[in-house]
């Protein structure tokens, strides 16, 4: 119990300082940051109130790529196109950690990365503590981004396993366990995503560095760049709305 009041002391102690030397402004960006990620991720993934999207249509795709398959005798093709999954996966998942790494080198020189950034003519000055934090907050975004990645990965590779497991035929038994996996394929895309999206976020908080009013604005930026891509974009246009029948599909 004492362990956990000095826990809490500290961490309130720590609050106030960064409340004390922050200004308003480098207190209510990271705020809107997290707002609008978090609720964009409850609006969409959460209680999905947009049905028309990108990532749904793609799951009526791998729905009818899995059914396919299973009339295929030679699978090479469907190994391949899961290959090249993963190594999406893989380049992105290696890259966060390296970025994890940059940072991790800048929190522990600081005070020269401060120093350069002072350079910067039209760069708002931090307290060293703030500077830390916003450094921190790169390393939160890109750390999720990773767990993300390889959790994806590891998915990818389960439906590798599931297509070398399936049977050659067309039966009601076996329309289920293509049904399942494209479940998996679809989740292992889902975190992918999301992953991707801790990488957009991540982009905008770099602007934090710059003048915290950016930061807001980059942030209120990358919702309506996401949004547009994910349920207005070109691309689920050509490929229809979500329902419509897909051309030759076997059910």
């Amino acid at each position: 119990m004492a362990e956990a009041a000095a826990s809490n002391g500290e961490g309130f102690g720590l609050l106030q300082a960064v409340l004390a030397q922050a200004s308003w402004m480098e207190v209510l960006a990271p705020a809107i940051f997290l707002a609008c990620w978090v609720g964009y991720w409850l609006v969409v993934d959460l209680l999905r109130l947009d049905r028309q999207s990108l990532m749904r249509r793609m799951d009526e795709y791998r729905r009818a790529w899995m059914r396919q398959m299973l009339v295929r005798e030679n699978r090479m093709v469907d190994v391949q196109v899961v290959q090249v999954l993963v190594q999406n996966v893989s380049f992105f998942a290696s890259s966060a950690i390296l970025i994890v790494g940059g940072f991790v080198a800048v929190l522990g020189a600081s005070e020269q990365a401060r120093a350069i950034a002072a350079e910067i003519p039209f760069a708002e000055r931090s307290s060293p503590l703030v500077w830390d934090l916003k450094i921190l907050l790169l390393i939160v975004v890109f750390v999720y981004a990773f767990f993300k990645f390889t959790w994806s990965l590891r998915q990818f590779n389960y439906v590798a396993v599931l297509i070398g497991a399936a049977p050659y035929d067309h039966e009601p038994e076996t329309l289920a366990m293509a049904e399942q996996m494209a479940i998996v394929a679809g989740r292992a895309s889902d975190h992918f995503n999301r992953a991707m999206r801790a990488y957009y976020f991540g982009l905008a908080a770099l602007s934090w560095f710059i003048q915290s009013w950016l930061f807001a604005l980059c942030s209120l930026l990358v919702i309506v760049i996401i949004y547009r891509r994910e349920h207005r974009s070109a691309v689920l246009a050509v490929l229809g709305p979500v329902g419509q029948p897909i051309p030759g599909d076997r059910r």
